[in-house]
């Protein structure tokens, strides 16, 4: 009655347009007055204080600030730069500037949004330049910006570890290693789809505008840089590309936690955009401040409504029953995570990753641990069928800043999306059934 019940609820106000952190908590208070009355209300603030006041969840808060000052900086437009200098030039170049960019800032705001608003200004009317419709431009944006979920630092990999951690321990610095080749594979998926969609708008263009079907190809918009501009690219860069592997570096070297890279690499990033580029002033800073303390204020309330929800999985017994029933149906392991990433992609594209979290970890570990699943390779395979729920409509937020970047509307970029979610959902059949791509790197680095 407690899962009709909740789930229910839950459904019904998703259905009428209740943002998704108000349906979690008021479906949980709903289900916790019916079930066990007034008293049971007071354990809801306790739940969702505790559910923020946790030393790893300052990592949060912090990534955030650190991926808008690294926007403020000028970083992200150096980055760009520097990828164009190095295969701009190639006949799909553009394409190859794009994705390696979006890896680049991935690796720096660890957020999807973040990564197609800070670069899409500058890349899709690129992209658009090259021979790309302007719907397949922001597609490719929206899909490339996915990445920021996965290439550590990730916050949503944070998170996973802080709701995973109530049944077994989850390394983050494991989870962040473990992200580096998936997002890479992701990375070399979107290229390939990138590079047949420009053929298809080339060849539709040229239809379009030759009567006698002359075929030809977009020239690259200029020649090879040099030998002297791409090291004056790198020198610019460098500072840029210098952040993944300090906080990496730290983080495996024991200089300091996940949690504390997170506030070296705001006051790293203050350092470069103060006293290296000097594109940063106070002004500038207090806007920032204001910016990350709405971006944070969201996302937090987002985990402590999510968090009663959890609580109800699980001491209503809701998470047992659900995978009883679930191995109930078959034992086949193979059928049984191909279910899994069916559920987790409908539900990547109605809800955002850290709420999906706090919904389908507890119920979905117990069955990844019962089959021999590495926590690991299940947090990595349920984060990327979050990310990929990043650029899948209705909800998909990527969508909705690539086309304001593009100026397109949402119909014409969920028709341009196709070939990129097909793309990402082989590498995720992948990495789901080849667990040694997610756990090659942390086995080979002895990272625990």
């Amino acid at each position: 009655m407690a899962s009709i019940l909740l789930f229910g609820v839950f459904v019904l106000l998703l259905l009428i347009r209740v943002p998704i952190a108000i349906a979690l908590a008021a479906s949980s208070i709903v289900t916790l007055f019916s079930t066990m009355g007034m008293s049971s209300l007071e354990v809801v603030s306790d739940i969702m204080y505790t559910s923020v006041a946790k030393f790893t969840m300052l990592a949060i808060p912090f990534f955030i600030i650190a991926g808008v000052i690294m926007d403020y900086a000028g970083i992200s437009k150096r980055l760009i730069h520097f990828a164009d200098v190095m295969v701009g030039h190639r006949r799909s170049g553009i394409i190859l500037v794009t994705v390696i960019t979006a890896i680049f800032f991935a690796a720096i705001s660890g957020s999807g949004p973040a990564t197609v608003a800070a670069i899409g200004g500058i890349l899709i009317p690129a992209l658009v330049k090259n021979g790309m419709k302007k719907e397949s431009a922001a597609a490719l944006l929206a899909s490339s910006g996915s990445i920021g979920v996965i290439i550590p630092p990730s916050i949503a990999l944070i998170v996973f570890a802080v709701v995973a951690g109530d049944q077994i321990p989850v390394s983050i610095g494991r989870l962040f290693i473990a992200g580096i080749i998936p997002g890479l594979l992701l990375g070399v998926a979107f290229i390939l789809a990138a590079m047949y969609v420009k053929r298809k708008d080339i060849k539709n263009y040229m239809l379009k505008v030759n009567e006698d079907n002359a075929f030809y190809e977009i020239s690259a918009a200029r020649e090879k840089s040099t030998s002297k501009e791409r090291l004056k690219a790198f020198y610019d860069a460098i500072w840029g590309l210098l952040i993944p592997v300090i906080i990496l570096g730290g983080i495996y070297g024991g200089i300091f936690t996940p949690t504390e890279s997170a506030v070296v690499a705001v006051f790293y990033g203050l350092f470069v955009g103060i006293f290296i580029y000097k594109e940063l002033n106070v002004a500038q800073i207090k806007k920032i401040l204001i910016d990350c303390s709405v971006q944070t204020a969201v996302v937090m309330f987002i985990v402590s409504a999510a968090s009663i929800f959890a609580y109800l999985i699980t001491t209503e017994q809701i998470a047992k029953q659900i995978s009883d029933g679930l191995l109930g149906i078959t034992d086949n392991k193979i059928i049984i995570l191909l279910l899994v990433n069916i559920i987790l992609l409908i539900a990547g594209a109605f809800m955002d990753a850290i709420s999906a979290y706090y919904i389908f970890v507890p119920i979905i570990l117990p069955i990844m641990l019962f089959l021999n699943v590495d926590p690991t390779v299940f947090g990595i395979f349920m984060t990327v069928n979050l990310a990929i729920g990043l650029f899948t409509p209705p909800v998909g937020v990527n969508l909705y800043v690539a086309c304001g970047q593009a100026g397109v509307s949402l119909a014409q970029i969920s028709r341009a999306i196709l070939p990129f979610v097909i793309a990402s959902i082989i590498v995720l059949i992948l990495i789901t059934f080849v667990p040694s791509i997610t756990t090659f790197l942390p086995d080979l680095l002895g990272v625990k």
